[in-house]
């Protein structure tokens, strides 16, 4: 059974242009992604990633995830992918951040965390699909808050310190007061043992 599409307004191409060439020069951006309002820089440049961990206030060793549009892209991150991942990418019928637990590389360093793990998530949302085409590299994704504090769930809950501290804010959704959540979070094995971080 096919699952049914959620129709999503469509966003302004400068958007989007503003918000990439921000990623392009090492800049931190406040977009909408596929579950919460996220945090997110190109995942492949160090000076970046730390400027988010300080935004947040946020342990380094605490690793962040990273966004990608296309499976094929998840192959580029992670050296031997567990054929159970693609089914899981395919069959999830809510956001699904996957950990793999070995052979992350192609990020920023301090991205991956021990052992070579890293979290992946391929999102199906329309404006942070685009922005990861476009920038043609993982975008990192972490929630909009201080460290410890609450998630907001709508742009409206951002706190004033963290919507100071990015260099661009997307326009985009920020009267969408639809209900999010986080994605669920799966770990993964190198032998594609399945553990369940986050219903």
């Amino acid at each position: 059974m096919k699952i049914k599409e959620t129709i999503q307004p469509s966003y302004d191409k400068a958007d989007l242009d503003e918000a990439v060439a921000t990623l392009r020069q090492g800049g931190i951006i406040l977009y909408p992604t596929d579950t919460v309002w996220g945090i997110g820089c190109d995942a492949t440049n160090e000076e970046a990633v730390q400027r988010i961990y300080a935004l947040k206030r946020r342990q380094d060793s605490k690793s962040m995830l990273v966004l990608v549009a296309e499976t094929h892209e998840v192959e580029r991150l992670i050296s031997d992918v567990p054929e159970i991942a693609y089914d899981l990418m395919e069959l999830a019928v809510r956001p699904i951040t996957i950990v793999y637990t070995s052979g992350a590389s192609g990020v920023a360093p301090s991205l991956i965390g021990e052992g070579g793990s890293l979290g992946i998530r391929q999102t199906q949302e329309a404006f942070s699909s685009a922005l990861c085409r476009q920038l043609r590299r993982p975008i990192v994704s972490t929630s909009a808050n201080i460290s410890g504090e609450p998630t907001p769930l709508f742009f409206s809950g951002i706190s004033e310190e963290i919507r100071s501290g990015v260099d661009y804010i997307v326009r985009y959704l920020q009267e969408d007061n639809t209900p999010r959540e986080p994605s669920q979070i799966i770990q993964l094995g190198t032998g594609g043992e399945v553990k369940v971080l986050r219903p």
